[in-house]
């Protein structure tokens, strides 16, 4: 994998106490984060997906990787064709670089891991938003996008028409789902679960907040829609 261990799904939020409280409330369970940055941050686990929330200005979500002696690693990255839009890589610094896919997905490759890999108890792996099954981002490009990233290591499965027309990527550690802007325009982190409707209506009876509209094709009946507090989107589907 070019790109190295996936470290988090990092989030910026406005107020990391509502979103850290949010993600507990589905089930997430917090880690022990290190002192390497200079804004608060959380990070927090469901056993399966890990999200990493920064209280810094908004931005994107972002695909975060570790990739050691990043410095030099950076000269093999751009030889394969990856050209890094952003790198911090002073004697004194975290090393960190910045680039994104065709579409604009942002991807950050760090030095190395930012919180304690020691996960909590068993009782606290289980979100009760199901099993996390991909990162489902908009493309405008899907050839470029697909290119791009299978070239960085996943590898591309058929086009899925149902739940919604994307096309599935697989690796290790995190699955992608390519999908149209006109199907959702924002990235959203996709649950399933066969079982999902009883999942949907407990999640419901916590006053959550879920979005009015879902995407074009979904089943309001088998889907859901969840929105975090800093904006977030949470695909709740039923597996068939």
């Amino acid at each position: 994998m070019i790109f190295g261990r996936f470290l988090e799904i990092s989030i910026s939020t406005q107020d990391i106490r509502e979103s850290v409280q949010f993600y507990e409330r589905l089930g997430f369970s917090q880690l022990t984060t290190g002192d390497i940055w200079s804004h608060p941050y959380g990070v927090l686990t469901d056993g399966r997906l890990t999200i990493g929330l920064h209280a810094r200005p908004a931005a994107p979500v972002t695909l975060t990787f570790v990739r050691p002696q990043l410095a030099r690693y950076l000269a093999v990255m751009q030889a394969a064709g990856f050209e890094a839009h952003y790198t911090r890589l002073g004697d004194d610094d975290f090393h960190e670089a910045q680039l994104r896919d065709p579409c604009g997905q942002p991807i950050t490759l760090l030095e190395a891991r930012t919180y304690s890999p020691g996960l909590p108890d068993e009782r606290a792996l289980e979100s009760l938003c199901g099993y996390f099954s991909a990162f489902s981002m908009p493309v405008a490009d899907t050839d470029a996008a697909l290119a791009f990233w299978e070239h960085a290591g996943w590898v591309p499965l058929e086009a899925e028409e149902e739940p919604y027309p994307h096309v599935p990527l697989t690796a290790d550690a995190l699955n992608l789902e390519l999908h149209r802007p006109r199907t959702l325009e924002t990235a959203a982190l996709v649950f399933r679960d066969p079982q999902m409707p009883a999942r949907i209506r407990r999640l419901r009876d916590q006053e959550l907040v879920f979005a009015t509209e879902l995407p074009r094709g979904l089943s309001p009946e088998r889907s859901a829609l969840l929105l975090a507090p800093e904006g977030t989107a949470l695909l709740l589907l039923t597996d068939p």
